[in-house]
């Protein structure tokens, strides 16, 4: 089947179930590999769900992140097309040598020696996060009391942005990050005080440098002996700050709720600490509700699974979809938490691949650790049905996660 010959689906696609995938992907994968969807801003994409295709656009330079072009589909109903055209996506170089010079000069911060650096640090707040959940009394919302807070103190740390500010990141990236909920002058107005903010904060931190992230990206050099401008300073925190902590602050949640929602994996775990990180790497790719997955723009004709796509199509990835395809992952429809190899897609994949991926595999890792470690009785306080997904978000999560002990 064609994507022609296919009716138009609205993306993106519900589930049935909090914790589980659509029935439409097993569909789509093996019928409509590239499929017409139209997104909420009512503009039409080509959706792709297989683990091949999907793992070669995301790594193929030819699918761009150019997606402010004239004939581009926005995302959402905005004006300005939601959170892939704001000005984290124009201040930074999205393609070819300066996006890889960018890259590099942050990665630096993300190297495996910085992350066994930070990690107890961040054990630290999660046990005290933990501690301050416990004395407040069960049932408790468990993404409200470790989920969220963990991973903006933990990024906020690394940017050297003072605990007094965190509060103010939730509002303006719940605004960058919502495809339905708030209209052009609401994301029009979060988007210049966010700008406003993170300006002051790079100026502040030129005049008194830390040992934190931005002092360091403001005297650092790319390989060409160049400095990112102030515009790409201010953008690299925002970007960090909201791809940091709201991706990390649902998957949390979504972990947590995968383990406790059959209590033989909980049980597993405990029996067994060594399966934390390849439990961490199952949650990632068994997650059903990741949000939007990755869009790219085509500048010119190009093939994908026997469909030609014309110049100026916008693809919208679902490595959520692709991460559950059988041709790639041996009972990719069953939770293993000792999955090794799991060459999952939940970062996505090539020069575009998540910046702060090891980051977040650590908080995962700890959280999961200092869990079983400290709540060993942990369990859900409501039946999994009554687990609610977040809607209109481009990062998919529970709109809470009721546990008890």
């Amino acid at each position: 089947m064609s994507q022609d010959d296919a009716q138009t689906l609205s993306y993106p696609i519900p589930s049935e179930a909090a914790l589980e995938p659509p029935a439409e992907w097993a569909r789509l994968r093996q019928q409509c590999p590239v499929a017409r969807v139209r997104l909420p801003s009512g503009d039409e994409a080509s959706l792709l769900t297989r683990y091949a295709d999907v793992k070669q656009v995301l790594s193929d330079p030819r699918f761009t992140r150019q997606l402010d072009a004239g004939d581009a589909a926005r995302i959402s109903a905005s004006e300005s097309g939601g959170v892939f055209n704001t000005s984290l996506s124009t201040a930074i170089p999205q393609a070819g040598e300066g996006h890889q010079r960018w890259r590099r000069m942050v990665s630096r911060w993300f190297t495996a020696k910085r992350m066994s650096a930070l990690r107890p640090g961040i054990e630290a707040m999660t046990e005290q996060l933990i501690d301050d959940m416990v004395e407040s009394g069960h049932p408790a919302d468990l993404k409200a009391s470790l989920g969220f807070p963990l991973p903006v103190w933990v990024i906020c740390d690394l940017l050297g942005v003072p605990d007094a500010h965190r509060d103010k990141f939730a509002h303006w990236s719940d605004t960058l990050l919502n495809l339905t909920r708030y209209s052009q002058a609401e994301i029009d107005a979060a988007q210049a005080e966010f700008v406003e903010y993170m300006t002051a904060l790079v100026a502040a931190k030129r005049e008194e440098p830390g040992e934190d992230l931005l002092s360091e990206l403001i005297t650092a050099t790319d390989s060409v002996g160049e400095r990112l401008p102030d515009a790409a300073l201010v953008a690299t925190g925002q970007g960090l700050l909201v791809a940091g902590h709201e991706t990390t602050a649902n998957m949390i949640g979504k972990m947590v709720g995968m383990l406790l929602a059959d209590r033989r994996r909980w049980e597993e775990l405990l029996a067994d600490r060594s399966l934390v990180r390849t439990a961490v790497e199952e949650a990632l790719r068994f997650d059903a509700n990741p949000g939007f997955g990755m869009p790219r723009y085509i500048g010119e004709e190009i093939e994908i699974a026997g469909t030609l796509l014309p110049r100026g199509t916008t693809v919208v990835c679902s490595m959520a979809a692709a991460n559950r395809d059988e041709d790639a992952f041996d009972g990719a429809g069953e939770m293993d938490l000792s999955r090794s190899p799991n060459p999952h897609l939940a970062f996505g994949s090539g020069a575009h691949s998540c910046l702060g991926q090891s980051l977040a595999r650590t908080e995962l890792q700890v959280v999961l650790e200092v869990l079983l470690r400290k709540l060993p009785s942990l369990e859900l306080a409501v039946a999994v049905e009554d687990l609610h997904r977040v809607e209109g978000l481009v990062i998919g999560g529970l709109r809470e996660v009721p546990v008890r002990w």
